[in-house]
């Protein structure tokens, strides 16, 4: 659906009334032109850019769920169509690919002194993303059921997750007290993924598209993911996200790791499940084996500025960013997004996911070929999980069907 199309300034200035008058401090004039996601948290952040219009600075925006597939197309042309990708990291490695994207050194050096360490994605040492909100899975236990079975400690470790759902069961608590999104394809990759990124070990060859999953780290993923399906109901490999905070709401589960976006529901003592709700905790994701780092890999939203424009035009929308994505975005809507903007203060649906930030959560890879590792995860490790492979089987297989993926695209020789 597209929220805002060619919005002109003077039509946005009348749509958001309250906003529009706001000081944003820019005297530069120019053309800033937004395309982006269409969701609740990203409407907030529009309605602050959108507030910076003047009679000498224009502001459009486009918020659309086809962006994805307007970026590449809208930009490639000169000028762009599209001064600012709103993007998150597993869509921005095609803007990067074409060089259609600018560094931001510069513009953040000049006008960037609001913003964090942790909202400067650099690539290649080169700042080509701000960050400004985090998504990602991250444990959620029911701190009843947890204590009934004796558990005195909410697991922090997926060696403590198992021990856990073994007493939940010999307690005659839940017989599947584990859930998850095992669901084969997108989602079944990603929980390898999540795991795979508390291990430490990089996904390819440093600086190639070579795959390095096979080895002792993949396969201490796959044996703890089989060994949590044992908690699970016999279907796990029908649960996606969806299904599985259902079966959180209705009471049969006590361990999952989930969305953080997801969360909100589950723990309003108001909402639709006053049972659970309050003794929903929400804590960083487990960490595998030695390490430290929580399972859970980081997807941020954040903004990259057009290559094929003029230096006006990207300094311009640095700025314009800049106010939209303010602190004090952050303290007027706390609830809006797990906002990854200096200050911020999480709300309780946002523990987990800043627990992860702040533990020392990896982000999902801003890799050109990352897309085809996770389709070759979500198809090969099926086998595996049905008992009809060994892990070694299916990290082979893996690495063949991402190998011939990653050679038709020119990735690999």
């Amino acid at each position: 659906m597209n929220k805002l199309t060619s919005v002109s300034a003077a039509a946005l200035l009348g749509m958001f009334p309250a906003v529009a008058s706001a000081d944003c401090g820019i005297t530069d004039s120019g053309s800033v032109r937004i395309l982006a996601n269409d969701f609740g948290a990203l409407d907030l952040v529009m309605e602050r850019a959108s507030s910076c219009a003047t009679d000498d600075l224009t502001v459009s925006i486009n918020q659309t769920e086809e962006h994805k597939n307007l970026q590449v197309p809208a930009l490639s042309i000169n000028p762009a169509e599209y001064t600012v990708a709103v993007i998150a990291n597993n869509s921005l490695p095609p803007l990067l690919n074409a060089d259609l994207v600018r560094p931001m050194d510069d513009l953040v050096e000049q006008y960037g002194e609001q913003l964090s360490d942790a909202q400067i994605i650099r690539i290649d040492g080169q700042i080509m993303a701000i960050a400004f909100m985090v998504n990602g899975m991250h444990l959620f236990t029911r701190s009843d059921i947890l204590e009934e079975a004796g558990i005195t400690e909410t697991p922090t470790t997926w060696a403590e997750v198992i021990d856990a759902a073994e007493a939940i069961r010999a307690a005659g608590i839940l017989e599947y007290p584990l859930t998850g999104a095992y669901a084969p394809g997108w989602e079944l990759a990603e929980e390898f993924i999540n795991m795979y990124t508390a291990t430490g070990e990089p996904f390819f060859e440093p600086g190639s598209a070579e795959p390095a999953i096979n080895g002792e780290a993949g396969i201490e993923v796959l044996e703890t993911m089989k060994a949590l399906t044992e908690y699970m109901d016999p279907d796990y490999l029908s649960v996606g996200s969806l299904e599985a905070s259902k079966k959180w709401g209705a009471g049969e589960a006590a361990i999952m790791n989930l969305w953080a976006s997801q969360a909100g529901p589950l723990i309003d003592v108001e909402g639709d499940f006053p049972e659970v709700a309050p003794n929903t905790v929400l804590t960083a994701a487990p960490t595998l084996g030695e390490n430290s780092i929580p399972s859970g890999a980081l997807f941020w939203d954040g903004f990259s500025i057009s290559a094929n424009i003029s230096d006006e035009d990207a300094a311009a929308s640095f700025q314009v960013m800049m106010n939209a994505i303010a602190p004090e975005l952050a303290g007027e809507h706390p609830t809006g997004a797990s906002w990854m903007i200096d200050g911020y203060e999480p709300t309780d649906n946002a523990v987990g996911i800043m627990a992860n930030v702040a533990e020392g959560g990896l982000a999902y890879p801003t890799l050109p070929y990352m897309d085809l590792m996770h389709s070759a995860l979500g198809t090969e490790l099926v086998d595996f999980l049905q008992g009809n492979e060994t892990a070694e089987q299916a990290l082979e297989g893996v690495e063949a069907a991402y190998t011939a993926a990653a050679q038709e695209r020119g990735f690999m020789n």
